[in-house]
């Protein structure tokens, strides 16, 4: 697989959300030899329930689109940009970074430390993630208690234990939109830090949740999957992003016109 130097990589807009055109390769050397070289930043992915309610809060659009690196983790967000005319390469998910990630730190000799998912969750991913790449450091695990963003200097305490922890890259695994605004805050702190947002990665790379087969997540029905797991919670978000992918679809119709019709322009200079 090709891998690109970072500054080859277009951003491209696809619909509310603007992303880089990359494979997960590039994205794993990009974060590494930034953090190599002493420069942190932000990681976000999202996905069809992230771009619907970057349409809906310009706040939250605004945070996602100012994140260092921006990729899909969604087929329907790929299918739409590629309608659109751009060719998004594949899906780069939270899930799968953990691990390429990971082992990229390793043979780099970065630390990494994991925030996020249930009481003991971390602790277990940290066991797994180790007992499969023995040479990882893991600097260190905190899961926060649910609430804890309103609880007067949480927040403060977290900036403390990772400076204290010292690692290269940091997993937030919290949610989303909960985990981005975090690490918002977390990064204007800690600038020579790398910040993942990686949604329920913790949580699949400790066992504690089962990921969909591959040939699901191959199809886009990985959702379908996490429906099944949790259909009391996931049914009105997945029925509002329905709504929301007609809107997709119509806008990424439209781009694609306005890219044929600028072509044509071009072809008649």
């Amino acid at each position: 697989m090709c891998v690109r130097s970072w500054h080859e990589v277009a951003r491209a807009r696809v619909g509310a959300v603007a992303v880089d055109v990359a494979n997960e390769s590039e994205v794993v050397s990009a974060v590494i030899s930034w953090a190599a070289a002493g420069r942190g930043g932000a990681l976000f992915t999202p996905n069809m329930t992230i771009a619907r309610m970057c349409a809906e809060d310009q706040r939250l659009q605004e945070i996602f689109n100012s994140a260092d690196i921006l990729v899909c983790d969604g087929m329907p967000l790929i299918w739409a940009g590629r309608l659109a005319g751009t060719k998004i390469p594949e899906r780069v998910t939270g899930s799968s970074l953990i691990w390429s990630i990971s082992e990229a730190a390793a043979r780099s000799n970065l630390g990494i430390y994991l925030l996020g998912g249930e009481a003991g969750h971390a602790d277990l991913a940290s066991t797994q993630l180790t007992s499969r790449i023995p040479e990882l450091e893991v600097t260190g695990t905190h899961s926060p208690p649910f609430g804890f963003e309103r609880v007067p200097g949480t927040i403060d305490h977290m900036i403390e234990l990772l400076r204290d922890a010292g690692p290269a890259v940091v997993f937030v695994g919290l949610g989303a939109p909960k985990q981005e605004r975090l690490i918002q805050n977390l990064k204007g702190n800690l600038p020579q830090m790398w910040f993942i947002a990686c949604g329920a990665a913790i949580a699949m790379a400790a066992g504690a949740r089962r990921r969909a087969p591959g040939w699901m997540q191959r199809m886009g029905l990985e959702w379908l999957h996490r429906l099944s797991l949790e259909p009391r919670r996931l049914a009105p978000r997945y029925l509002a992003d329905a709504r929301y992918g007609l809107e997709l679809i119509a806008w990424a119709v439209g781009a694609r016109l306005l890219r044929v019709r600028d072509d044509a322009r071009q072809g008649l200079r």
